[in-house]
């Protein structure tokens, strides 16, 4: 998906939200201001979102001497989204279609997002979205290919969402046992998405495989990843992404046995994936 000028003004307001969370002085602020109009203006819309915002993120952190901008952030995030552990346990323990309640929890999980402007209730978003039908739909056809896949890769999104997929990939071994999942995380810390400390640390190993893309950008570059992610990636039968930054980068990419899972939080994703805000989505990717 090719950045679109509503994007603009999203990553500029991701950088002050940077100066926001880290209360950095005026003066640095407005280094930073700069730092992001003179990205802004040399921004290429033949690339994606994540392509374009990466350089930007990443001299953020360098200017600041920050390794993990949002490290704190994340932290909260993850500790909010393990008090709804019990609940949602007890919502896939109870359904009669264990497996739709499993992927519309891993979609629940997707509202943690700050690099979003959407704000939201954790609590009431999971009790809605458990009540919630699939705007654009593709359940059917994910559950069909799960039951002959024998490697899944799951692109993890945000940190926080990652105990909810946790959940989801334990319901996954349970009704199919025969499949390994390759768990893949961001390559550097990159706004609050999800690296391999961070992955670790949610005991996502216990029941994944947990890979280091290799990739730096806020959704997967294919052609960024690293050999070994690469070639898992090529042989899997079937990969379940998360979120908008994974839908932008590969939700024009034909040819890969893909389910994008995501919660529809701009108008610029909407419009692309043929949703409205707000939307939940099981959408398979292009043939």
């Amino acid at each position: 998906m090719k950045i679109h000028n509503d994007c603009l003004t999203c990553i500029q307001n991701q950088a002050l939200r940077v100066c926001e969370l880290l209360h950095v002085k005026p003066s640095q602020q407005k280094i930073i201001e700069n730092l992001a109009r003179k990205h802004i203006q040399s921004f290429d819309f033949t690339l994606t979102p994540p392509h374009n915002a990466t350089p930007l993120y990443e001299e953020i952190a360098l200017f600041l001497n920050v390794e993990d901008l949002y490290q704190e952030v994340k932290a909260n995030s993850t500790a909010m989204a393990k008090a709804f552990v019990p609940f949602c346990e007890n919502a896939i323990a109870q359904s009669p279609h264990s497996l739709l309640t499993a992927t519309k929890t891993a979609v629940a999980g997707n509202v943690i997002d700050l690099a979003s402007v959407m704000m939201y209730d954790l609590g009431e978003e999971l009790d809605k979205i458990y009540h919630t039908p699939f705007a654009i739909d593709d359940f059917e056809a994910l559950e069909t290919t799960l039951q002959t896949t024998q490697t899944l890769v799951y692109l993890a999104d945000n940190a926080g969402e990652e105990i909810f997929d946790k959940l989801y990939i334990q319901t996954l071994h349970s009704l199919f046992p025969h499949i390994q999942v390759y768990y893949f995380v961001r390559g550097n810390p990159i706004i609050n998405d999800l690296t391999c400390k961070d992955a670790f640390a949610s005991g996502l190993n216990e029941v994944a495989t947990i890979i280091d893309s290799g990739v730096p950008t806020p959704g997967l570059a294919i052609e960024l990843m690293s050999k070994e992610a690469k070639n898992i990636f090529d042989k899997a039968e079937c990969i379940i992404s998360k979120g908008m930054g994974n839908y932008e980068c590969l939700g024009e990419v034909s040819g890969l046995p893909i389910f994008f899972l995501l919660k529809v939080k701009c108008e610029v994703v909407a419009n692309a994936i043929g949703a409205k805000l707000g939307d939940i989505v099981c959408k398979r990717g292009i043939c």
